[in-house]
């Protein structure tokens, strides 16, 4: 046995450890001549050359090569002592490394360098390594870990690299980090600086932009929150003052709307944030003071935005989507308000501003003092139109709208056709101006000009709205601007900037009732106005759902009174007057053509836009689209299979609240005729309850709550998860008071509703109370003629009874008529009614000898004996067993035949 150097039976002296002794006819190697590599490439079983260079590899950290050395050398001698330790002590090494490698400090480290490493640029490896990094942050414990691990100055050094990718990393993982966690996001600003943070919004890249815009997002939310809770983050650390934090990023914000160099996308993007951060969430929120103070500091830099021609000399880098944009900002400001003194100054600084460009810049200060008016017009209309009467304003839109330039006169038409939306205006210049927009549509050689013009005219023939009686233009004008909308919004050859106002056009012109019925027989057209819907171009979305109200009529529209319309003629007074073809049939044939083109799809489309063009407006009117559509229960079938029911979720749960309840209402609808499963799969089922319960307040109509409660029933029946929802949003009083409605379709709906939900505990618990009449309420109702309203209460009878025997005892007590109703449940036409009577009976018999001897000695063994005899079915058997109980009792006895 070899041993180590100087023991006996070890090797020679000098020849190290592991060192065979030369062969037979084998020269041995001078020491020191060869270095291990070229020795084992000579000899690949030289163990001492092995051992030293496992040991070089094990120094420079390369253990797995290590480790293969000395396994080559275990097994050349598998009884040297020396190398089974070192093999030993190398594997202990390997799990420790593989042990630390898997921790997530390990992984934070790994992952940087790979990213910060400039060998590895544009390898799957780096792609690999920023999409795990994104996905750790994610959650709270590796968001946490990175912080901890100098992750910020790391994602600094990315965002400093000035690649997309890297930088679109580094922007996520940012996201992740600040998400929720007030601290962590004011570090992040202390570390990056609220200026670099925010001016990455303004980069050329539309894709880091949106991801820059996400993380000030995130960091509002989160400072937003640390203002609620007392200047205190997640994990209880107290923290500088966040509502400074805030005002600063905002600052920031408005600062980037003015700056040169940053992109359209950039302001666009700050723009949308300050639209969701600054106002209000909730007007029973007192606090106004933020909005106050972005009008103060920062409404000239919005308007200047607003006013902006796109590719303009010397004007500011804006898209197409950046005036409206602009618009939804200073309407939500506006709206925000809280007195007629802050409106008033609202109102003031937006004409001096407009004056201050007007007066003394010459056409380029009118340019842009027009192109504000209309920017206002289509936002805080009120001080647009106060705008637009300041002296010379209104005469320079008409001068110019004659004027030789494109883009001159594409700023006056536009203001023009803005300008016609109040009825009075629209008056004045059908007066005076349709002469001038008929010459624009006839002569101009632009298309973009001409097709401006025919949306003024558009608008204007449209503004007696759906009253047939109403008509501004000559007959058939409008069917040939329709035509004509229609000729355009399918030319491809045309950008979809300039389609949009083909669109425009024909939501003004769907009023009228017989350019509704060509437009649905045009598929090429309707295809043409959904593909526009999924493009790019978001601020058509509320032209688009527009023309839908109308082509579905889903508007409110209440008819008349006969005897007010009597008396509205006697006085001379005018009476609107409905198109024949608004009548339900021709509305019910333009929905299905509108389904079978594919309308379900666009609608989708749009109600996922993160846009701040989808306003609370805007969901409102595809939240009546989509009631209109689920209207009739054949087509319903459609509308969940094309993501109609995903696409109401978010409608109903955000909005105005008429847009909230209409959507709640087309869920109600889809939830009674098809499986809730099906059409809501997942978690996604139980997102449903709330909008269904909102249906059942007291202001809601009777048939509102008449669907939700059938809804609710269909839910309350699948799973006990679903029931428990339903307990929790607190349906169950409000259910209950529906159960004593005059209305019978009502009452009956909120009994099947109950009845379903008596299989929780909670809701037996209830009944089993002691000082209330549920238990009666139910008793009463299974005993009246409706025989749907039996059917329900006596199935919730049967079901606690058999839940809760406790519940039998007290049931002689509710009523001195409670064996009249078990005897005409027993006696009824109905099997159904019969086999709900029987296991009330039986429940009865098997809980208390008492009340089975007072059921046997009525009527009810009579007609249970009957009921028993020869019938195989549930309700005979369940005959039979009552019977059998009395028998066990001894309160009755068997026939002489056994039976």
């Amino acid at each position: 046995m070899r041993g180590l150097p100087g023991r006996p039976g070890g090797l020679h002296a000098g020849t190290g450890p592991g060192r065979r002794a030369p062969r037979p006819g084998r020269p041995a190697p001078e020491p020191g001549r060869l270095p291990p590599e070229a020795a084992i490439e000579r000899d690949g079983g030289d163990v001492k050359a092995l051992y030293r260079r496992s040991q070089a590899l094990e120094k420079l950290g390369r253990l797995d090569q290590a480790v293969l050395d000395l396994q080559r050398c275990v097994s050349l001698e598998p009884k040297n002592r020396v190398f089974q330790e070192a093999l030993r002590h190398i594997g202990g090494q390997i799990q420790e490394k593989v042990r630390y490698m898997s921790s997530t400090d390990a992984k934070v480290e790994q992952m940087f360098q790979i990213l910060l490493d400039p060998q590895e640029k544009g390898t799957e490896k780096k792609q690999k390594a920023s999409q795990n990094l994104v996905v750790l942050a994610r959650e709270d414990s590796g968001a946490e870990k990175i912080f901890r691990s100098n992750g910020l100055q790391l994602l600094q050094r990315l965002l400093d690299t000035g690649e997309a990718d890297l930088m679109l990393a580094a922007l996520r993982t940012l996201t992740g980090i600040c998400s929720e966690h007030q601290s962590r996001t004011v570090a992040t600003l202390s570390v990056l600086g609220t200026r670099r943070v925010v001016s990455m919004l303004g980069v050329d890249s539309p894709a880091v932009s949106l991801a820059a815009c996400h993380l000030v997002q995130v960091m509002f939310d989160a400072l937003k929150e640390g203002v609620k809770k007392g200047f205190r983050g997640k994990e209880g650390a107290i923290i500088v003052d966040p509502s400074r934090e805030l005002k600063v990023l905002i600052s920031n914000l408005l600062e980037l709307l003015t700056d040169e160099g940053v992109s359209g996308q950039g302001r666009d993007n700050s723009l949308t944030l300050l639209t969701k951060v600054v106002p209000r969430k909730s007007p029973k929120d007192p606090n106004n003071s933020l909005t106050l103070w972005v009008i103060d500091q920062g409404l000239r830099k919005i308007l200047e935005v607003g006013g902006s021609v796109p590719d303009a000399p010397g004007e500011l880098t804006v898209t197409a989507n950046s005036c409206m944009s602009a618009s939804i900002l200073l309407s939500k400001l506006f709206e925000d308000l809280k007195c007629d003194a802050e409106r008033e100054n609202f109102h003031r600084l937006c004409e001096n501003y407009i004056k201050s460009w007007f007066e003394g810049h010459g056409l380029a200060g009118k340019l842009r003092a027009i192109q504000t008016v209309s920017c206002l017009l289509q936002g805080p209309c009120d001080t647009g139109n106060r705008a637009l009467e300041l002296s010379g304003v209104m005469e320079s839109v008409i001068t110019l709208c004659a004027s030789e330039q494109e883009e001159e006169q594409l700023v006056a038409v536009e203001a023009l056709i803005h300008a016609a939306g109040k009825a009075k205006r629209a008056s004045f210049i059908t007066a005076n101006g349709v002469s001038l927009l008929k010459d624009l549509y006839k002569r101009s050689e632009k298309d973009s000009i001409r097709i401006r013009a025919l949306v003024g005219l558009c608008k204007l023939g449209s503004a007696g709205g759906t009253d047939f009686s109403m008509k501004q233009f000559a007959e058939g004008s409008t069917l040939k601007l329709a035509k004509q909308c229609r000729k355009w919004l399918c030319n491809d050859q045309i950008d979809a900037g300039t389609r949009r106002w083909a669109v425009e056009g024909l939501a003004y012109l769907t009023f009228d009732a017989d350019v509704k019925e060509e437009f649905v027989e045009d598929e090429a057209a309707l295809k043409a106005l959904f593909q526009l819907s999924k493009s790019d171009e978001r601020s058509v979305l509320f032209a688009v759902a527009s023309a839908l109200v109308n082509c579905t009529n889903s508007y409110d529209y209440e008819e008349p009174d006969p005897k007010m319309v009597e008396l509205a003629k006697y006085a001379k007074q005018h009476v609107p007057e409905q198109h024949p073809k608004d009548k339900p049939s021709f509305v019910r044939a333009r929905v299905k053509k509108l389904l079978a083109t594919g309308v379900v799809s666009a609608l989708t489309c749009m109600v996922k836009t993160e846009s701040p063009v989808l306003t609370n407006s805007c969901r409102e009117l595809l939240s009546r689209v989509f009631l209109a559509l689920v209207e009739e229960v054949e087509d319903r079938g459609t509308v969940v299979a094309q993501g109609g029911g995903k696409a109401l979720l978010p409608l109903a749960l955000e909005g105005t609240d008429t847009g909230q309840t209409k959507a709640a209402q087309a869920l109600a609808k889809l939830t009674i005729t098809s499986n809730p499963e099906m059409t809501f799969p997942g978690e996604r089922v139980y997102e449903v309850v709330r909008p269904l319960v909102s249906l059942l307040h007291l202001n809601c109509s009777g048939l509102q709550n008449f669907e939700a409660l059938m809804a609710l029933t269909n839910l309350a029946g699948i799973s006990e998860r679903l029931r428990q929802k339903i307990l929790k949003e607190k349906a169950v009083p409000m259910i209950e008071g529906y159960m004593f409605e005059e209305h019978e379709m009502i009452r009956r709906a909120a009994t099947e509703c109950m009845s379903n939900l008596a299989m929780s505990k909670e809701v037996q618990d209830l009944f089993e109370a002691p000082g209330n009449d549920r238990l009666k309420l139910l008793v009463l109702y299974s005993g009246e003629d409706d025989e749907l309203l039996q059917r329900a209460a006596a199935g919730g009878l049967a079901m606690l009874t058999s839940m809760r025997p406790s519940l039998c005892s007290r049931i002689p007590q509710v009523t001195t008529h409670w064996l009249e109703i078990l005897q005409a449940l027993l006696l009824s036409p109905s099997r159904e009614l019969q086999h709900r009577g029987a296991v009330v009976v039986l429940n009865l018999v098997e809980a208390s000898r008492e009340i089975a001897g007072t059921l046997m000695e009525s009527e009810v063994l009579e007609i249970l004996s009957v009921l028993a005899k020869g019938q195989e079915d549930p309700v005979g058997r369940v005959a039979a067993t009552c019977l059998g109980k009395a028998v066990e009792y001894g309160l009755i006895k068997p026939s002489q035949d056994g039976e």
